[in-house]
């Protein structure tokens, strides 16, 4: 099974910014519509996505992705303040 690339993982984010998915935290991870991420927020910006589990298994990690480019850093200025305030409004 190929490993989940940091584009596909990008546009989980991208949607749920959009308000397409939904985006909520379990634990201390983060499910977006059954995409489960774990992501270096520290309460106030989102720095890297460190894991990701899509719904169909596929798994993808910051060690995975090129050139250290992880999905966080695909994302415009807006999308990403976007998903910061999600995140701070977001209950386990």
């Amino acid at each position: 099974m190929p490993a989940l690339s940091a584009r596909e993982v990008c546009q989980q984010l991208r949607d749920a910014a959009l308000g397409v998915r939904p985006l909520r935290r379990v634990g201390v991870e983060v499910d977006i519509d059954g995409w489960r991420l774990s992501l270096d927020f520290d309460g106030t910006h989102l720095h890297h996505c460190l894991t990701c589990r899509s719904s169909d298994g596929r798994e993808g990690t910051l060690e995975c992705w090129q050139w250290g480019t992880d999905p966080v850093s695909l994302l415009s200025t807006w999308e990403l303040a976007q998903v910061e305030r999600l995140l701070c409004g977001a209950t386990a």
